[in-house]
């Protein structure tokens, strides 16, 4: 059962307990381009305090410089060292885990944060935001030219997901053997100011259900994201909390890294998903209504 935080004394035993802060970012920290009341001042007492901050997204439209530029437009301190991203993910399980060999490609559907992310390890790329493929002109298979190099298709949320796209990807995972399919996330839904919208997952499920092959996935809740932090910072899983306003993805990746998680409820989560007749099975050690709630500790006597 999950242990429900709301005074100034929950949150100061909670700060106490860990030294190591897994954060996800939509949902979390922001709404769209809107910072949920008192992250600020939550971020500057965890940095007082000398706590150790991850901020770990499945978003893969933007790279970890572009995220770096959004934290700092919204006013939150954070370090491009800090962040990691399913698009980073991605990138690292192709050159590093798997070693693409340099002379084959990937095929793209995604956005510039995943082609910069890919260009950072040096991972060749078609597709993507090439004009040739962001076109609502009908796809004839007849003009289309396999690349044999194609190793790999990639992906991540598109918000220009076309015909086109999903076909030449097809094409590659049918016809290039051996062609590895791999998603950054598999969120259904991600938040906004102004409400929810499809996400990655709703973007590459059309692929999923005509390969009738599901992908390698390299974002949260896969133990892909957490071997990537892992590989960069050294922490103690006993002393870190994960952080999310998922269950199926921020939470259950905290659990599977044998973290203490913290479902926060501004977000895609609601607490009737946690304590309704159809409640998940998917339990957050915490729950708090708001991250904004931690600053209470600045006010207790």
């Amino acid at each position: 059962m999950s242990v429900y935080l709301s005074s100034s004394e929950d949150y100061e035993a909670l700060l106490d307990q860990y030294d190591t802060w897994l954060f996800d970012c939509d949902g979390v920290l922001w709404r769209g381009d809107q910072v949920v009341d008192g992250v600020v001042q939550v971020l500057h007492i965890l940095r007082k305090r000398g706590k150790k901050m991850i901020f770990v997204t499945n978003n893969a439209t933007k790279s970890r410089k572009d995220y770096k530029k959004k934290f700092d437009q919204v006013g939150l301190e954070v370090h491009v060292d800090e962040i990691y991203g399913s698009a980073y993910a991605a990138a690292v399980y192709i050159s590093s885990v798997i070693k693409l060999p340099k002379e084959k490609k990937v095929y793209v559907i995604g956005q510039a944060g995943l082609e910069e992310e890919l260009r950072d390890e040096g991972v060749s790329f078609l597709g993507g935001t090439d004009p040739a493929d962001n076109t609502l002109e009908s796809f004839k298979l007849e003009n289309f030219t396999l690349d044999p190099d194609v190793a790999a298709v990639v992906c991540g949320l598109d918000t220009r997901i076309n015909y086109t796209k999903l076909s030449k990807a097809f094409q590659y995972l049918t016809r290039n053997p051996g062609c590895l399919f791999i998603a950054t996330n598999e969120d259904s839904t991600y938040p906004t100011s102004h409400g929810t919208l499809p996400g990655a997952g709703a973007v590459w499920a059309p692929l999923r259900f005509a390969l009738d092959r599901d992908p390698i996935v390299t974002g949260k809740p896969m133990k892909t994201m957490l071997d990537c932090v892992k590989a960069k910072v050294n922490f103690d899983p006993h002393k870190t909390i994960m952080v999310g306003d998922r269950l199926n993805t921020d939470i259950l990746f905290g659990q599977n890294g044998g973290l203490a998680t913290l479902l926060v409820l501004t977000g895609v989560t609601t607490k009737e998903d946690i304590t309704g007749p159809s409640a998940s099975t998917i339990v957050p050690k915490f729950v708090t209504s708001s991250l904004g709630d931690l600053r209470s500790v600045e006010k207790a006597p």
